[in-house]
Parts: structure tokens; C-alpha cells; sequence
């Protein structure tokens, strides 16, 4: 049988779950997902909890909080300028609390996201949390190893 190791590539089931029991993402009664370790699709701290998991294996992490996805960083909460966001999207587009926005990286060639949190009353400016939506939290993460290459 095939061992995960750091330069895997993988076929798997995976479930996590924040940590109040609720489920985030499951890819069980779907299609398994595939990916390369250590190509940035998992987090490094599950990454290395799968290390030496065998095909066929089924296991069930948890991880404490700000393990899986780093600390909340407080800094990672910020004021963008309504201006800015209708530079880059629709002028007109309404944001409310809990709604996900996708940023251009400075360079172009990628995405990050924001969570909006709040607006000034006079909507001069939209607060977003770039933290991951679980930094800081305890995360459980069930897996079943389909295939190891």
C-alpha cells in the first residue's frame, strides 16, 4: 500500500468542521477531491496530520484553535474605501455583513478574499476580515484516503 508523503499526489474524502459541530466543507456523497501535497490546497498543519496515512485509511483530526488556519490577526480586519470597490466591481453593488468579496492581488495574477463585516453609516467605506472565516478556531477534519500516487 501506497504511504502520503510530502510529495503526494492524492485522492480523498474529506469533511471539516468548525468548532461548534458545524459542517464547512464535505466532499463525502460527491466527488473525491484530488490534490498534491504541499501544493497549497490544505492547510499545512493537516498536511503534515496526513503524513504517513495509508491508502484506504479513514481518520479524524482535531485540530485546536488557530492551528488549522493560524491565529485571528486583528490586523486582517480593515476599512476599504467604497471608491476602491466600485473601481473594482459594480458601482452599485449593496454589501452586507457576512457577504465573501473577491480582491485582485496586488500583482494581478491571483484572488484573495474578504468577509464584509460593517459599513460607515455615511457608506464612504466597507469593513472586511481577510482572516481565513476559521483563524482562530478549532477545526476537526475527517478524511478517507481514496488513492495515493
Amino acid at each position: 500500500m501506497s504511504t502520503i508523503d510530502t510529495e503526494s499526489f492524492l485522492t480523498l474524502h474529506y469533511r471539516m468542521r468548525g468548532p461548534d459541530g458545524h459542517e464547512v466543507i464535505s466532499t463525502f456523497g460527491g466527488m473525491p477531491a484530488t490534490l498534491s501535497m504541499g501544493g497549497g490546497q490544505l492547510s499545512p498543519a493537516i498536511e503534515q496530520r496526513l503524513l504517513g496515512l495509508e491508502e484506504g485509511a479513514k481518520a479524524v483530526f482535531e485540530l485546536p484553535a488557530g492551528d488549522a488556519f493560524g491565529p485571528h490577526n486583528p490586523e486582517a480586519v480593515q476599512w476599504v474605501a467604497r471608491s476602491m470597490l466600485d473601481q473594482l466591481g459594480d458601482p452599485d453593488e449593496k454589501y452586507a455583513p457576512g457577504d465573501v468579496v473577491q480582491f485582485p492581488t496586488p500583482d494581478g495574477l491571483g484572488q484573495y478574499a474578504g468577509a464584509v463585516v460593517a459599513s460607515k453609516p455615511d457608506a464612504s467605506a466597507v469593513l472586511f476580515d481577510f482572516n481565513h472565516p476559521l483563524a482562530g478556531q478549532a477545526v476537526t477534519f475527517e478524511v478517507h484516503v481514496i488513492g495515493v500516487l
